[in-house]
């Protein structure tokens, strides 16, 4: 209870601004009559604890001019204006604004926020600072790694959908022939890709671009060698993961070079456009594969598979090459008998 008569007495001062509740909306004229007088009246802020003494001080302060707009606006009556009031207008709409301007301007906000993003995107991918004879071969490069990938697809889809051993444009026999000879040159290629994108950094160590960095520098020209190679003794679609993983892995270590100066501004954007070529590449190559996984087509030994088969039994190896080349010569005899005896 609060005991000080000037206290309740200046209580009592405070005037009881008149707030909407927050479920009533009113409608737009009703709305823009009542903020035109509220914006007159003058603003009290909210008091989480009331203090009499910074009150009564505050209000000694205040100046004639105000205490007279006080006491006119505290015996203002406003008129209610039930006319301005529909069924619709207090209705908010869940999806845009109200009026025909509100949704034009939405609009633009929308076209124009597009707009600052496809500039946004153009700008990131710009290579006009590329050197012209670095994106023509760079791209020229690509190309026959894109070539075996789409090769790839095409022998799948032959052997998919070939009747009675026969194809669109060739037969089963020669799609699996194609195919098994596709697969080293991929896999060989992307190493040799991925080699030569380490080596860039020793060139730059050369020339000291961005200086000299030493060892940290070097070791990106040395572990994707070590990543590429072992990949040709892989089988196919391990050795295509792998090389995946290391043309992402190195695209970010380029990017972190180029951010720290170790390479031209334009690089990091330039091995963007090689990588997601690579890349995709890559990924449709697994796709075809995946196609024929179930279908009975004859892989040619890979390197591991033929070593492992010379240390296991190479005796009875060479004896039965011995013996297919000693019935070999017997068939090509008896023929020369038999074209002599006629």
């Amino acid at each position: 209870m609060l005991r000080n008569g000037a206290t309740r007495l200046a209580l009592r001062a405070v005037p009881t601004p008149i707030r909407p509740t927050a479920s009533f909306k009113p409608a737009a004229q009703w709305s823009t009559q009542f903020s035109s007088v509220a914006s007159k009246r003058p603003q009290i802020s909210a008091l989480t604890q009331f203090n009499p003494i910074q009150f009564a001080l505050t209000r000694r302060n205040l100046s004639q001019e105000r205490k007279d707009a006080e006491k006119r606006y505290a015996q203002e009556e406003i008129k209610p204006t039930p006319e301005t009031v529909s069924a619709t207008s207090t209705i908010h709409p869940i999806v845009g604004e109200v009026g025909d301007t509100d949704r034009a301007q939405h609009k633009g906000d929308v076209s124009s926020g597009v707009k600052g993003d496809l500039h946004t995107i153009r700008e990131t991918f710009n290579l006009s600072e590329v050197p012209r004879e670095a994106y023509t071969i760079g791209l020229a490069g690509v190309l026959p790694y894109l070539a075996t990938s789409v090769s790839t697809v095409a022998c799948a889809y032959e052997l998919n959908h070939a009747v009675a051993g026969a194809g669109y444009l060739m037969s089963t026999s020669t799609a699996s022939q194609l195919l098994h000879i596709l697969e080293p040159l991929q896999v060989g290629y992307g190493a040799v890709i991925l080699s030569f994108l380490g080596a860039i950094h020793w060139g730059l160590e050369f020339a000291g671009y961005g200086g000299h960095q030493g060892y940290k520098r070097y070791a990106i020209g040395v572990w994707t060698p070590a990543v590429a190679w072992p990949t040709l003794l892989m089988p196919v679609e391990y050795a295509l993961i792998t090389q995946f993983v290391g043309f992402t892995v190195l695209y970010y270590v380029d990017t972190r070079a180029a951010y720290r100066g170790w390479t031209p501004p334009w690089y990091a954007i330039y091995r963007f456009v090689l990588t997601f070529i690579v890349g995709a590449s890559i990924v449709v190559t697994l796709i075809g594969r995946g196609e024929i996984a179930d279908k009975d087509v004859h892989k040619i030994p890979g390197a591991v598979q033929r070593a492992k088969e010379l240390r296991d039994n190479p005796q009875e190896k060479m004896a039965e090459q011995e013996e297919a080349i000693r019935i070999q010569s017997q068939e090509e005899s008896d023929e020369a008998k038999d074209q002599a005896a006629k």
